[in-house]
């Protein structure tokens, strides 16, 4: 049996890493400190065993967010990346994977502090006409400055003249 490989980084490149296996315990995490330091109503988190995962280019800066969790980040972009809890296993932003349709969340931590609303969020209305048209697409495409979802040998690409 082959293991799944998981890769992932940041919105600009500069933090990319591996993950060998499965990711364990998909959770969406409603604590207060997750929320700020996800800039967001939950912050999506799955581990993996240290053993099992890998920098592939650069390194996080780290924020200890209190006495037993630091959260690794990208110092250049400001992405969020990482929950080390100080045990055997680094918890990743499941945002930050490649993929991140491969790894559906099965539960929830800390209701206690998630938003009243949340449940509505399926059923706001769409204003389809705040939707991108496909030339407002192709112009950001080709003027992004994000990482693409797979690895690369090198990022950001050279400029052309």
């Amino acid at each position: 049996m082959t293991d799944k490989i998981h890769t992932g980084g940041c919105q600009c490149g500069a933090v990319r890493y591996r993950a060998t296996g499965e990711i364990g315990f998909p959770h969406l995490c409603h604590c207060r400190m997750c929320q700020k330091a996800a800039g967001n109503y939950f912050m999506p988190l799955g581990g993996v065993k240290w053993e099992d995962f890998a920098f592939t280019r650069g390194e996080p800066a780290w924020f200890q967010s209190s006495k037993t969790v630091r959260r690794g980040f990208c110092e250049k972009c400001g992405t969020p990346l990482f929950y080390d809890g100080s045990s055997d296993h680094i918890s990743i932003t499941l945002g930050s994977l490649d993929d991140p349709q491969n790894v559906k969340p099965q539960l929830q931590t800390n209701l206690a502090r998630k938003v009243s609303w949340f449940g509505e969020l399926d059923h706001l209305q769409h204003d389809a006409e705040m939707d991108m048209t496909p030339d407002q697409e192709r112009a950001v495409a080709e003027s992004t400055r994000q990482h693409p979802d797979h690895d690369t040998d090198a990022w950001p690409p050279e400029e052309k003249p």
